[in-house]
């Protein structure tokens, strides 16, 4: 009876207090709803969001190797992932992507199908299952699309059903002159004056320092957050308060696996835009800094053997980006002999790709050396 009786008390004392300090505590509710885009709701309402633009990179062998590594990569479920491949190839990657991976396009154009040479429709991108569109990033800028025209691209691809990516940043000379907000804001109300209210509920901002982009140099963390706290508020200020707290702001500086982490702590950066290194498996990392998952590597193998089974092992391994063969082991095959039996199968035949042997112990196959022990 007492263990049954001791948390009614507790709880009666519990309501008491409550009841006696509930004029004080929505006094406090009060104050805090007053900080109209306050960042510690991130967690409630801005997912976390990392997109990866390939830009003009790949083949096809290259692409569905960059499909395979993202298909066995351990992702959060915490991040939502969104890759954006050359326009050629898009329809392929999103016909073998896995489905909890978004495909996006680079660019596309400001009107529907009809005689415009060398464009992208949104209509032609959300008859492929295309989800997202990346608008108004800086190297598109640097080609001459100004604030209207990316706007108006961006407005047309929302109601044509996609999902946008809308880009904005500054050169290295406007941050050393201390002009950053007076260069990018007048890029994010060209957005502003062309979306409503609902629009936004499908849009996250990419925040790109140009200046950081494959130039060595790199924006601090504290950098990041000032800039991204100060988009936030303006958003507030054109946009209302709502859309400020809801919009997610990716950073797009070249993140990398070891940046990452870092960045992602900061109240207001909510994910990241990334470039060169989506081409490469610390793209898991990046994915996975914000939660609890820990990325799958390539599993480096070495091979006992170079009879039948161990050249199949070794040629299979050549398409799969997740395998890493290091070393081979034969006391019975000198290296000079391993090349001419992996170039010229007579079991499986010929190798489409290169062999060589760079040293007395070395192999290199499709540019990847591999150690040989005998």
């Amino acid at each position: 009876v007492k263990l049954l009786l001791c948390p009614i008390i507790i709880n009666l004392r519990f309501k008491k207090m409550i009841s006696g300090s509930a004029r004080s505590l929505a006094s406090v509710a009060t104050k805090a709803s007053a900080r109209s885009f306050h960042a510690s709701a991130r967690a409630e309402a801005r997912k976390f969001f990392v997109g990866g633009n390939w830009k003009c990179n790949g083949s096809v062998g290259q692409v569905n190797d960059l499909v395979s590594m993202l298909n066995q990569s351990t992702l959060s479920t915490d991040t939502e992932v969104v890759v954006c491949p050359s326009p050629v190839y898009v329809q392929g990657v999103t016909e073998k992507l896995r489905p909890d991976v978004s495909v996006g396009a680079q660019d596309c154009w400001v009107q529907g199908n009809g005689a415009y040479t060398g464009e992208t429709s949104a209509d032609m991108l959300k008859d492929m299952g295309v989800g997202w569109v990346c608008i108004g990033h800086s190297e598109r800028r640097g080609k001459g699309e100004g604030d209207d025209e990316v706007a108006t691209k961006a407005k047309y691809a929302l109601d044509k059903g996609l999902k946008v990516m809308a880009c904005c940043g500054e050169p290295l000379e406007a941050r050393e002159a201390g002009t950053t907000n007076d260069y990018v804001f007048p890029q994010i109300k060209a957005y502003a004056d062309n979306f409503t209210k609902e629009d936004w509920a499908n849009v996250v901002i990419a925040y790109e320092p140009i200046w950081a982009i494959g130039t060595g140099l790199t924006a601090t963390p504290e950098q990041a957050q000032e800039t991204h706290a100060a988009i936030r508020q303006y958003l507030g200020e054109i946009a209302g308060a709502e859309v400020a707290e809801n919009t997610r702001i990716l950073y797009g500086g070249s993140a990398s696996g070891a940046t990452a982490p870092g960045l992602s702590a900061k109240p207001d950066i909510d994910g990241f835009l990334v470039g060169g290194a989506s081409l490469k498996p610390e793209f898991a990392d990046i994915v996975n800094c914000n939660g609890s998952e820990n990325s799958l590597k390539p599993v480096k193998i070495g091979i006992n053997g170079f009879g039948r089974i161990g050249r199949l092992v070794l040629r299979a391994a050549q398409n799969d980006p997740m395998v890493e063969i290091v070393a081979v082991n034969d006391p019975f095959i000198p290296t000079n002999y391993m090349e001419y039996m992996f170039q010229y199968d007579t079991v499986h035949g010929p190798y489409s790709g290169t062999v060589h042997k760079t040293g007395d112990d070395e192999l290199t196959i499709d540019g990847k050396p591999i150690k040989v022990f005998g």
